[in-house]
């Protein structure tokens, strides 16, 4: 096994494992925001076999800099993980690339490592971090903060409040960033459902570490809000969707 870090230089190559087609809107999309990121200490290792087939991927990042509603003064944060195929899993692979953000933590001087985890869906579940000596710090909503410290006098990380920030969002709202190569696909099919129904949404994307921990929800990178109500903190279809006015418009 061996694991590649992805570089501006050599994206186009070994792409973002999430989204492999380099000619998706999305991949360009993530293209321009990893490129920007990387300056600010961002990685995206993939991890592949003998036979160069990739198995699976992590990206983080320092704290600081996380694309999360999180204050964690030098710790390294993961932002995604994940193995690809069922078969592969339970082999260890995971540990594999948490052990990589941990020695570049590390080697940076930082105080540990942090991560959010769900039960839902879009984070990985927070078991595999236990096994890797991350303890639970705080929850909220859905999701889970963990933290792993090899300094104990070291500040724990927390969780910053979203819920204060789903009040400023009047009307219909979505706000996304392009740290997620899918949400501009599904961007676009929310839009034209809303237009079909003659809901004025407003579309406004995140393009700053500031803005990103200001969001209105866990997930930081997409947010469909309602009049201070948030409907939904990922990425969702078009089907979804209208679900979704079905419930608030009563159609």
């Amino acid at each position: 096994m061996k694991i590649v870090e992805v570089t501006p230089e050599n994206v186009i190559k070994e792409t973002f494992f999430c989204i492999k087609d380099t000619k998706r809107h999305g991949f360009k999309d993530k293209r321009n925001w990893f490129e920007k990121r990387h300056k600010e200490g961002l990685k995206i290792k993939i991890l592949k076999n003998d036979e160069d087939k990739m198995i699976g991927f992590i990206e983080y990042v320092p704290a600081k800099n996380a694309w999360r509603p999180i204050d964690a003064d030098n710790y390294m944060f993961i932002h995604c993980t994940y193995i690809y195929s069922k078969k592969e899993r339970n082999k260890g692979y995971g540990s594999m690339l948490i052990e990589d953000a941990e020695k570049e933590a590390k080697v940076k001087s930082m105080d540990g490592l942090c991560v959010m985890t769900s039960t839902g869906g879009w984070l990985a579940n927070k078991t595999l971090f236990e096994k890797n000596g991350f303890k639970q710090i705080e929850a909220k909503d859905r999701f889970e903060l963990l933290a792993k410290t090899w300094n104990n006098n070291a500040k724990k990380p927390r969780l910053l409040d979203w819920h204060s920030q789903q009040k400023k969002y009047k009307g219909w709202h979505l706000s996304y960033a392009d740290q997620c190569p899918w949400n501009e696909k599904s961007v676009t099919a929310i839009l034209n459902v809303a237009m079909d129904h003659d809901v004025d949404l407003k579309v406004t994307k995140i393009n700053t570490v500031k803005e990103a921990k200001m969001a209105p929800s866990g997930f930081g990178v997409f947010n469909l809000l309602r009049d201070g109500k948030l409907l939904e903190d990922h990425y969702l279809s078009a089907t979804r969707f209208r679900n979704i006015l079905k419930k608030e418009l009563n159609i």
